[in-house]
């Protein structure tokens, strides 16, 4: 595995921060359960990728399926924890 710009933005000594998963080793055409996890703070790894996770935000918890360009940011980047403002949404009253 080649050390990439993300994965050295902590110590390099520490490594990359790590939660154990309980990550199944599956034959090929196998489905793969999502795992439920609330590590938002975990760096996702190469062979984290093409697995299906379900990241905590808080309140539920929301699919997530790594991809090659998530490599190296936090799990927790991929499940948003703030509802976004819609500003200037106004209800209508029923004219009579």
């Amino acid at each position: 595995m080649r050390a990439t710009c993300r994965l050295l933005t902590r110590s390099s000594w520490k490594g990359p921060y790590i939660v154990p998963l309980p990550i199944q080793a599956t034959s090929i055409g196998e489905r793969i359960p999502p795992i439920k996890t609330q590590a938002r703070s975990c760096t996702i790894l190469p062979n984290f990728v093409g697995l299906n996770f379900l990241v905590h935000n808080g309140k539920s918890y929301l699919p997530v399926h790594v991809t090659e360009d998530m490599v190296g940011y936090k799990l927790g980047e991929f499940s948003p924890t703030r509802k976004p403002h819609i500003n200037g949404k106004v209800m209508q009253s029923k004219k009579k």
